[in-house]
This record gives structure tokens, C-alpha cells and sequence, in this order.
């Protein structure tokens, strides 16, 4: 046998006997498990953006743990088994690439997207925007609800059309400003990031990638003027913001107290 299929048999070994003899296991629910699986998901976000192949590995070992968790669950309330689960998506993916399953011809990465959303269409799905959870953080709900409309083909032709968008809805924002209406600033600001999210997509940028790359600078900047002011002997407060900008650009050039280690 495939070493990969033992050691996927063997977890399951151990699935069954933590669910059978395990105090903690045996309590678990599809509901407690629920967060916990946001978690690693999250915790596994982090490992890939770090580029850790070890961190990476052990995180897609926690998000599997819970996928045979989930699966051992429901055999046991008689929903579904395992067979079910994996049988299920094989088939999903053999339907859904017809231009390796069946006698579709492709010209690219786009019209196989445009032929997926297609397909999910004619399966039953009531509208092309079908299958993005309510759930989603904002910024990533708006990517994939722009993703969705253009693989159906409503979409722009040009990044430089949307370029132009994202000026006309700033100037829709400061016209807003300017009246001093609160709301509909609120609401042109949502308009001006809706905008930038799809220049980006259109550009080929992942914008909660490239926001998270951001964040994680930020981070490492602002910890680097705290460890300027350490070096200092200083506080936040004992400063004003000429001087924190100054161990800003400090950072940004690279420099760091001795004692630091970046």
C-alpha cells in the first residue's frame, strides 16, 4: 500500500480510538470544533505568509485532524461517512473540468473559472454570487463576490477603466466629506474600496494578501521605534510625533538599536 494511504489510515486509527476513549474527544461537537477549526485555518494562513515549510506542515496536519474529526461525526449521527465525503468531491471536481473530463477545449485559467461558475449555474445554484459565506471578512468577501461576477463575464476589460473608477469614487468621498454627511461617507468609502479591491484583482494582486504584507511592516516598524525608545530610555508618551517618525524612517532604513536583532 502507498505510504501516503497508511499514514492517512493510521490517523484515522488514532481518530477512532481518541473518540472512543478520550474524555476531551469524546465531548467534541460539530459546533465546538467549529472556532477551533477557524483557528488553525487562520494559524495556517500565518505559516504560509511566514513561508515556514515546517510551520505550514504541522498547521495542514491540525487542519486535517479536524476535517476526520468532522467526517467521524457525522458517521455517528448517521449524516454521512468519510467514503461519502471524499466520493462526493471527487466527483464535484471530475464535473466541474470537463476540460480534462470530458471534450471542453480551454484557451486559458479564465475560461476555465468562467466555465466553473457556469456549471455551478445548471447544478441549481439560484444566482452566480452563490457560495460566498455571510461570514466572510469584508475584504475577502468583496474579492471573491468580484471573482464570482467575472466568471460569468461581468466584469471590466481593462484595468485602467477601474483605475478611473477609484478617482471618481474618491471624488464622490470628498464631496461627501465635504457636505459633512456621515453616512454617505461611510458609503463612499465602502464605494472607493470596492474599487481598489477590483483594480487589484484586475492587476493580478490578492488584496488581503497584499493588505496582510502591509500589516505585517507596520508591525515590524512600530516595534522597531518601541525598541528605539527602549534604547532611549523613553516612553510613548515622553515624545511627540517628530521624534517617532524619526526612528520611523530609522527603521525603514534599517537601522535598529544595538541590542536588537531583526
Amino acid at each position: 500500500m502507498d505510504s501516503t494511504l497508511l499514514a492517512f489510515g493510521r490517523l484515522l486509527k488514532i481518530m477512532d480510538e481518541l473518540r472512543e476513549q478520550c474524555p476531551w474527544d469524546q465531548k467534541q461537537t460539530m459546533e465546538s470544533l467549529r472556532t477551533l477549526s477557524i483557528e488553525e485555518l487562520y494559524e495556517l494562513s500565518d505559516a504560509i505568509l511566514s513561508e515556514s515549510p515546517d510551520e505550514i506542515r504541522k498547521e495542514l496536519g491540525d487542519l486535517f485532524l479536524h476535517l476526520v474529526f468532522y467526517a467521524r461525526i457525522g458517521r455517528e449521527k448517521n449524516w454521512f461517512s468519510l467514503e461519502d465525503v471524499l466520493n462526493g468531491i471527487c466527483e464535484k471536481l471530475i464535473q466541474r473540468h470537463p476540460h480534462i473530463y470530458g471534450d471542453v477545449q480551454v484557451k486559458d485559467e479564465k475560461e476555465v473559472k468562467q466555465n466553473w461558475e457556469q456549471i455551478k449555474l445548471r447544478e441549481g445554484n439560484r444566482s452566480v454570487l452563490g457560495g460566498v459565506p455571510a461570514g466572510l471578512p469584508a475584504l475577502v468577501k468583496c474579492w471573491r463576490l468580484q471573482e464570482k461576477a467575472a466568471g460569468v463575464g461581468f466584469d471590466w476589460e481593462k484595468p485602467e477603466q477601474v483605475w478611473e473608477k477609484v478617482k471618481e469614487e474618491l471624488q464622490e468621498f470628498e464631496e461627501a466629506r465635504a457636505n459633512g454627511d456621515a453616512d454617505n461617507q461611510e458609503e463612499e468609502m465602502g464605494d472607493v474600496l470596492f474599487a481598489l479591491v477590483n483594480y487589484a484583482r484586475l492587476t493580478g494582486i490578492n488584496p488581503e494578501d497584499a493588505l496582510e504584507q502591509t500589516n505585517r511592516k507596520f508591525i515590524h516598524r512600530v516595534q522597531g521605534i518601541e525598541a528605539w525608545l527602549r534604547h532611549y530610555g523613553q516612553t510613548w508618551s515622553q515624545v511627540d510625533i517628530q521624534v517617532t517618525e524619526g526612528y520611523y524612517q530609522r527603521i525603514k532604513r534599517g537601522e535598529f538599536p544595538p541590542e536588537t536583532t531583526t
